[in-house]
C-alpha cells in the first residue's frame, strides 16, 4: 500500500475515520431532528425504512462533507473541528429548539461575553467535553494508516462518490416518503446537525463578506421639521427586550404584570403589533430602517441612513443608552446631535447589583435634558426579558410570582418556574417604563412630551418544545413575533389619543416606529407613510395653547 507512516494493529484508514465520525455525529448531534422527523412519521411498519434510510442519507451527506474537506485539509483537524461543532449547536439545538441559521449565527456574533456566560452551564460544558472535546483528542492520537498523498485524495473522492450513491439510492427507494417530506416538512432539516449549521456558517461568511458601500445611502434628503412647530418635543423611545405581548396584563393576561402602567389614564396599549425579527441583530437595525420588513436588508442596514439619522440632520438632539448588547450599527454614526451611552457597567450605571438595572437609565436624564436646545428624542435599550437567565433580570424585591426559576439552565426548572421568572422581569419592565413617564410628566410643561415602547421580538418559554427566539421568521412561532407595544402621550403632546386608541387593534409591526418617530417631531418628508402610523399628530392650530408655552 506504499504507507508513508507506521502502522498498528488498531490503525485506521482516514477513509474509516471519516465514516465513523459522520456514524458518530448522526447518533450523538441529532436528537432534535429524529425528534422531529418522528412526531410526523412515527415509527412503525409503514414508516421504518423511510426513517433507516433518512438515518443513512444524513450519515452520508456528513461522510461527503467531511470527505470532501479531508482532501484538502489534514482529516484529524477536519473530523475534530466538526465533533466539536456539532457538540456545541447540537446542545441549543437539543435543548432549546433552537435552528441554527445565519441571524443565530450573527446573533453569537454579535453578543457579548455577559449574555453569553448565562448559556455556558454544566450540561453545556459535559456535553462539549464527552461528545466534542474528548472525540476529538481520540482521534487526534489515534493512529492512522497514511498513504501518498495522491491516494489519500484519490480514497476521499471515491469516499463521496460513495455516499452520494447511497444517499441516490435512498431516495429512489423512497421517493413518495422524501417528495412529501421535502415539499411539506422543510422545516425538519433545518435541525440536521451539523450540516445546517455549517451551511448557515458559509451563508454568515459570504453576507458578511460583501463589499461595504462606498458612501452612505441618504434617505429621505427633502426632511424637515414644519415651520408650524414652534414647541419642542422630548420623546423616550423604549426599545424592549424578549417581551411577549400576551405576558403584559394591559392586554388580557390573567396575572397583573402590568401594575403601574394600568394607572396612566393617557396610555394605549396595542394589541396587533409583530416584529421585524426573531433577534436582537435582525429585529433592531429593521425598527429604525425606513424601508419596512419586506425591504430590511442587513447587509446594506449600515450603509444605509434610518430614522436617527435623518432626526439628527434635521436638528433634533439623540441620546441612545444602551443596558443590552449594543445598538446593533443603528446609533454608530455619532455626531453632535447623536451620543451614544454603554450602561452596562457601573461606571455609567449607578444601579448595578448581580447586573446593571435598566432603571439605572434613567440616571443623570433630567441633566441631559436640562443641557439640549431644540427637539429631544432619547432611546432607552433595554436587558428586559433577556434569556434563559431570566431570574437575573430583575432585583429581588420584584420576584413576587413563585417560584421562579433560578438557573439558566431551563431544563432543570418546571414550565411554572420559568414562567414565574419571566413574568418577574416584564413586572420590572412595568416599574421602568412608568419611571420614564413620570420623568415625562416633570417635563411636560416645557416639552410636547411622548414615551413610545415596543419590544424587539419575543420568546418561545417551552411551547411546542421551544425556547429562547431566534427562529427563522417564516417558520417563527407566534410567541417569537407579537410583541407589546406601548405608547404615552402627555397633555401636551402632539399626539391625538383618540386615534392612538382607535387604532390599537389594527394590525402593524415594527415598521410603524420610524414613521411614527417622524410624524411625533413633525418631519416634512415624501418618505413618511401616514397608513404605518400608530396614531394621528394634531396640527399646529388644534391646539395653540401649548403653543405658547415657554421653553
Amino acid at each position: 500500500m506504499n504507507l508513508t507512516t507506521s502502522t498498528t494493529q488498531h490503525s485506521l484508514t482516514p477513509t474509516r475515520l471519516v465514516l465513523l465520525a459522520a456514524a458518530f455525529l448522526t447518533a450523538t448531534g441529532n436528537l432534535a431532528f429524529f425528534g422531529k422527523l418522528t412526531d410526523i412519521y412515527a415509527w412503525g411498519a409503514d414508516n421504518a425504512g423511510f426513517l433507516l434510510s433518512v438515518t443513512v442519507v444524513l450519515g452520508s451527506a456528513l461522510t461527503l462533507l467531511l470527505a470532501v474537506l479531508s482532501a484538502v485539509f489534514p482529516v484529524r483537524l477536519v473530523i475534530g473541528i466538526f465533533l466539536v461543532l456539532g457538540a456545541v449547536t447540537g446542545y441549543f439545538t437539543d435543548q432549546f429548539g433552537v435552528v441554527i441559521d445565519s441571524g443565530m449565527i450573527r446573533n453569537a456574533v454579535e453578543t457579548n461575553a455577559r449574555e453569553a456566560a448565562d448559556l455556558l452551564n454544566v450540561r453545556f460544558l459535559l456535553r462539549l467535553l464527552l461528545l466534542g472535546i474528548v472525540p476529538a483528542m481520540v482521534v487526534w492520537h489515534w493512529p492512522l494508516y497514511r498513504a501518498s498523498r495522491l491516494r489519500e485524495a484519490r480514497y476521499a473522492v471515491q469516499t463521496s462518490l460513495g455516499a452520494v450513491v447511497v444517499m441516490v439510492l435512498c431516495v429512489f427507494m423512497f421517493s413518495g416518503h422524501y417528495a412529501s417530506f421535502i415539499r411539506e416538512h422543510k422545516q425538519v432539516r433545518f435541525y440536521m446537525n451539523p450540516l445546517y449549521p455549517v451551511y448557515s456558517l458559509a451563508r454568515f461568511l459570504a453576507e458578511t463578506g460583501t463589499a461595504p458601500l462606498a458612501s452612505l445611502v441618504r434617505v429621505a434628503p427633502d426632511a424637515k421639521i414644519r415651520m408650524a412647530d414652534t414647541h419642542h418635543e422630548l420623546v423616550i423611545m423604549v426599545v424592549g427586550e424578549t417581551a411577549r405581548r400576551d405576558r403584559f396584563s394591559l392586554n388580557g393576561y390573567a396575572r397583573n404584570t402590568n401594575p403601574e402602567l394600568a394607572k396612566e389614564d393617557r396610555l394605549v396599549s396595542y394589541t396587533n403589533i409583530t416584529s421585524c425579527g426573531t433577534s436582537t441583530a435582525d429585529s433592531v437595525p429593521c425598527m429604525f430602517s425606513l424601508g419596512g420588513r419586506e425591504n430590511f436588508d442587513i447587509k446594506t442596514a449600515k450603509n444605509t441612513e434610518n430614522v436617527l439619522d435623518i432626526l439628527s440632520r434635521i436638528g433634533v438632539s439623540i441620546l441612545w443608552r444602551d443596558n443590552n448588547s449594543d445598538s446593533k450599527g443603528v446609533a454608530s454614526r455619532l455626531s453632535a446631535k447623536l451620543q451614544y451611552e454603554d450602561f452596562k457597567n457601573p461606571q455609567k450605571n449607578p444601579l448595578c447589583d448581580s447586573e446593571c438595572r435598566d432603571v439605572g437609565m434613567l440616571h443623570g436624564l433630567q441633566e441631559f435634558i436640562d443641557t439640549q436646545k431644540g427637539d429631544i428624542l432619547i432611546v432607552l435599550h433595554q436587558m428586559g426579558n433577556h434569556g434563559p437567565a431570566y431570574f437575573k433580570r430583575y432585583p429581588p424585591e420584584f420576584e413576587r410570582f413563585k417560584p421562579a426559576c433560578r438557573s439558566a439552565e431551563l431544563a432543570t426548572c418546571t414550565p411554572e418556574e420559568i414562567n414565574n421568572a419571566y413574568d418577574n422581569a416584564v413586572l420590572y419592565t412595568d416599574y421602568f417604563l412608568s419611571r420614564a413617564i413620570q420623568l415625562l410628566k416633570a417635563n411636560t410643561p416645557r416639552f410636547e412630551t411622548t414615551l413610545l415602547y415596543m419590544s424587539d421580538h419575543g420568546e418561545s418559554l417551552g411551547e411546542n418544545g421551544l425556547y429562547l427566539h431566534g427562529m427563522p421568521y417564516r417558520l417563527a412561532p407566534k410567541e417569537q413575533i407579537e410583541i407589546p407595544a406601548v405608547l404615552w402621550a402627555g397633555e401636551s403632546s402632539d399626539v391625538d389619543l383618540a386615534s392612538a386608541r382607535a387604532l390599537k387593534e389594527r394590525k402593524n409591526s415594527h415598521d410603524a416606529i420610524s414613521h411614527s418617530l417622524l410624524a411625533l417631531f413633525e418631519t416634512e418628508t415624501g418618505l413618511l407613510d401616514t397608513a404605518k402610523l400608530l396614531f394621528v399628530v394634531k396640527e399646529p392650530d388644534e391646539h395653540p395653547e401649548s403653543r405658547k408655552l415657554p421653553r
